[in-house]
């Protein structure tokens, strides 16, 4: 898409969802449960050219959340719609919506009853997907997708739907999409204090992206980002032991990547 001279919003949508269809991940059909057994979904999408945002929380039904989050950026004066509200909105713009077995999958409900078996000692799962990018005019945008953690207590929110925690986008400086422990990105404003760093103390993507993942990491807080700044450089950072990850850009082969970490970023 981004090939063909296309915007780094409609990238990003369609990169997020392509994840939402997959299973393997935790977002859209393969999204986790909660401790009652229902299933809870957060989006969130940015355009780094003029700041306007959408995300949707706590929702099921439509297919792709991402694309409820872009219809709420798009066709409403707001910028995040939850619940129940979220739903009838989804349905008066003509958002797809599947049945809720549609997204019951026996892997999640699986883990879902170890969770529950061995919640003293289990530590919670979770996930995460987004996207981030440039195109070639130079804007940026940035979307992301989760079902949160298995096991959650219904009506948690983490940091996903939240602007400046998991999601966040600014021509000025950069886009990045965070998956980890929520509560921590959105205590710390994590995305947007990425950002920060890149506008107050002229440091580099690769710079920032690791100094504010690395503040989580010493504050208890798991997790990773993906980024691009206004020049084009990336920043992929990590304190977990793995995080899924890729990129493509021009002339180059797709990059893609789990546990290694042979370099920070790239330019």
């Amino acid at each position: 898409m981004l090939a063909a001279g296309g915007s780094a919003l409609d990238a990003v949508t369609a990169a997020v969802t392509a994840l939402e269809d997959d299973p393997l991940f935790n977002a859209g059909r393969g999204s986790v449960f909660t401790r009652a057994g229902t299933q809870e979904m957060d989006a969130c999408i940015m355009d780094g050219a003029d700041r306007r945002a959408g995300a949707v929380a706590g929702i099921c039904g439509p297919r792709n959340p991402v694309q409820a989050a872009r219809a709420v950026m798009e066709k409403s004066p707001h910028v995040l719609l939850i619940g129940e509200g979220a739903l009838a909105f989804c349905r008066e713009q003509g958002v797809t919506f599947c049945e809720p077995g549609h997204f019951h999958t026996e892997v999640r409900w699986q883990e879902l009853q170890r969770a529950l078996a061995h919640a003293d000692r289990e530590p919670p799962q979770y996930g995460t997907v987004g996207a981030v990018a440039r195109d070639r005019r130079g804007d940026l945008a940035a979307a992301t997708s989760t079902g949160g953690m298995t096991g959650k207590r219904p009506g948690r929110v983490g940091d996903t739907p939240i602007i400046g925690a998991g999601t966040y986008a600014d021509n000025a400086t950069c886009a990045v999409s965070a998956t980890g422990h929520g509560e921590f990105f959105i205590r710390y404003g994590a995305a947007f204090e990425i950002a920060a760093h890149l506008r107050h103390a002229g440091e580099s993507l690769a710079e920032a992206a690791q100094a504010v993942i690395d503040q989580l990491a010493a504050a208890g807080g798991s997790g990773g980002v993906v980024a691009v700044d206004r020049r084009g450089a990336l920043a992929l950072p990590f304190n977990t032991p793995g995080m899924y990850r890729g990129f493509v850009r021009d002339k180059i082969a797709i990059h893609t990547a789990i546990y290694d970490e042979p370099y920070r970023s790239w330019c």
